[in-house]
C-alpha cells in the first residue's frame, strides 16, 4: 500500500510535472541539461510521456512526466511502474491535487502475486509524500481498494462462499463488528429461499453474511453486495468463454467489504450493516430450473426464466431482509448484467436511484475522485414486462432489451420501506492496465460512495 512513500529524503531525484499548456513555463525551471534533453526527444508535456535525464555521472538526475491536458489525476501512477529503483520527490505539483496524485501512485503499486513464485528481491522506486496530501485518508482508501481487488482476483477454487464469509469475519474482527453467517439448510429455516435455491447445487453450501457495526442509534446505512463466487449459468449454462471471468461475479460483495473497511476505519457516525448473499451457481441434480416458481423472503412468488440471471434472485432476499428495518440509506452493488456493459462500457457503472439529491451527490463525488457512475432510468412503464401468468413477478422480461433496467426494476419490487435505495451494476475488472488501474479485479464506485458518506456522517 503506502510502502512506496517516505516522509523525507535529502537525496531524492526531482520529478517535474508539466501539462502541454505549461511546458514552456516549466522548462525554464529545469536544469539546462534536462531541458535540452527534453527538447531533443520532442517532449512537450504529452500525457504519460516520461523523461529520465541523466547527469554527468550517467545516473538519473531529473525526471519529467507529461500531464497532457491535466485531466488524469492518476497519471503519476506511471512513475511507480516505470521508474527504476531510487528515491524521488516532486519538485512541482501545482497542477494536480496532491491527495489524488498520491492515491493514484498507491493504486498502481498493487500487485497480485499470490499464485506466483515471485522474486521480491527486485528493488522498486519510492517517493517522498507529495506536499499537502492527506496520508491517513490515502492509507484508509488503499486498504479498502486492495481488499476488494484481492478478493476478486483470487480464483473460485480458493474463493467460495465459505472463503468470502471468512474474509468478512476477519474484517469484522479487525474493527469490532458483529458478523453472523446463515448457512445451508439454515437459510430455509430463516426464510431465505431464493439464496438457498441458487446455491444449493454447489458442494459448498450457500450462506448469508450479515455484518453490523456502529452505534445502534446512529443513522442506518446498509450496503449489499452480490456474492456469486462462481457462475456457471446453472442449467442455462454459459459457454466456456462466458465463464472465464466468472470468479469476479462476487465483486459486488468484495466492493461492499472494501467500502465497509473505509467506513469503519474512518469511524463514521453510522450504524453500518453489510449483507452479502454468498453462493456458487453450479449444476447438479438439484439445480433450480427455468420454469420453476420460487417463493422469496418478501413473500412474492418468482417465475424463473433463466438460471443465468441468478444474481437478482439472491439480491432480492438480501434486499428484503435489509428493508425490514427501514434504513436511511441502502446501496446494493452487483456485477449483474451484460446489458449495462453494452450500454456504458466497462468504466462506467450503471447507477439506479430515484432520489435526485443522492444521485447528484454520488455523481459529483465520482467526478471529483475519478470513480464515476452514470445514472440510468428506473423506467416504470417497463415493469409490465416482468409480469407472469403463474407467479407474482417474472425474474426476467420476455425479450432481451433493456435487461439492466429490467433487473433494477425487479430488485425495486423488494424495497418498500427504505428511505433512499440505490442499485449499482458494475464491471469491477480491468482488461488492460491504465494509470491507477492495474490489470485484473478492481473496486468501482466505493471511493465515490465513501466520499459522500464521509461528508454526510463525519
Amino acid at each position: 500500500m503506502t510502502k512506496i512513500f517516505k516522509t523525507r529524503s535529502d537525496r531524492a531525484i526531482p520529478i517535474f510535472l508539466s501539462s502541454q499548456d505549461k511546458w514552456k513555463e516549466i522548462s525554464k525551471t529545469l536544469p539546462k541539461s534536462a531541458a535540452a534533453y527534453a527538447a531533443a526527444v520532442g517532449f512537450k508535456g504529452q500525457s504519460g510521456k516520461l523523461i529520465m535525464a541523466a547527469g554527468s555521472s550517467g545516473a538519473i538526475e531529473t525526471v519529467i512526466l507529461g500531464l497532457g491536458a491535466g485531466d488524469n489525476p492518476f497519471i503519476c501512477g506511471t512513475l511507480v511502474t516505470s521508474l527504476p529503483s531510487g528515491t524521488y520527490a516532486f519538485a512541482d505539483q501545482t497542477e494536480l491535487d496532491p491527495t489524488l496524485m498520491a492515491l493514484g501512485m498507491g493504486l498502481d503499486s498493487y500487485v497480485f502475486d499470490q499464485y506466483l513464485d515471485a522474486d521480491d528481491s527486485t528493488q522498486k522506486p519510492n517517493f517522498v509524500w507529495p506536499k499537502g496530501c492527506d496520508r491517513t485518508e490515502i492509507t484508509e482508501i488503499l486498504k479498502g481498494v486492495f481488499l476488494t481487488r484481492d478478493l476478486i482476483n483470487v480464483p473460485a477454487n480458493d474463493m467460495g462462499p465459505n472463503n468470502l464469509a471468512d474474509a468478512a469475519s476477519k474484517l469484522g474482527e479487525e474493527f469490532g463488528a458483529k458478523v453472523a453467517i446463515t448457512k445451508g439448510e439454515q437459510l430455509l429455516a430463516q426464510n431465505f429461499p431464493l439464496i438457498h435455491a441458487v446455491g444449493r447445487a454447489s458442494t459448498q453450501a450457500p450462506c448469508l453474511i450479515d455484518m453490523t457495526w456502529g452505534k445502534a442509534n446512529a443513522p442506518k446505512v446498509t450496503i449489499i453486495g452480490k456474492g456469486v463466487c462462481y457462475d456457471t449459468g446453472g442449467l442455462s449454462i454459459k459457454p466456456t468463454a462466458g465463464m472465464l471471468l466468472m470468479k469476479k461475479d462476487m465483486a459486488g460483495g468484495a466492493n461492499a467489504l472494501g467500502l465497509a473497511s473505509m467506513i469503519m476505519a474512518r469511524k463514521l457516525n453510522v450504524r453500518l450493516r453489510v449483507i452479502i448473499p454468498a453462493v456458487e451457481n453450479s449444476i447438479s441434480g438439484n439445480s433450480f430450473r427455468p420454469g420453476d416458481v420460487l417463493r422469496s423472503r418478501k413473500g412474492l412468488s418468482v417465475e424463473i426464466g433463466n438460471t443465468d440471471a441468478e444474481g437478482r434472485l439472491v439480491l432480492a432476499d438480501a434486499l428484503a431482509l435489509a428493508d425490514e428495518e427501514s434504513p436511511e440509506l441502502m446501496i446494493d452493488m452487483a456485477t449483474l448484467t451484460g446489458a449495462a456493459r453494452v450500454a456504458l462500457g466497462v468504466e462506467l457503472p450503471a447507477f439506479y436511484c430515484d432520489d435526485d439529491s443522492f444521485v447528484a451527490e454520488v455523481s459529483e463525488a465520482g467526478l471529483k475522485v475519478a470513480d464515476p457512475v452514470w445514472r440510468m432510468p428506473l423506467w416504470k412503464p417497463y415493469l409490465e414486462q416482468l409480469s407472469s401468468k403463474i407467479a407474482d413477478v417474472s425474474q426476467i422480461a420476455a425479450g432481451p432489451l433493456a435487461d439492466s433496467v429490467m433487473a433494477a426494476l425487479f430488485l425495486q419490487e423488494f424495497v418498500k420501506e427504505t428511505k433512499v435505495w440505490a442499485h449499482i451494476d458494475l464491471m469491477s475488472w480491468n482488461a488492460a492496465a491504465k494509470p491507477g488501474r492495474p490489470f485484473g479485479g478492481d473496486s468501482q464506485t466505493i471511493r465515490a460512495l465513501y466520499d459522500v458518506l464521509k461528508r454526510r456522517y463525519t
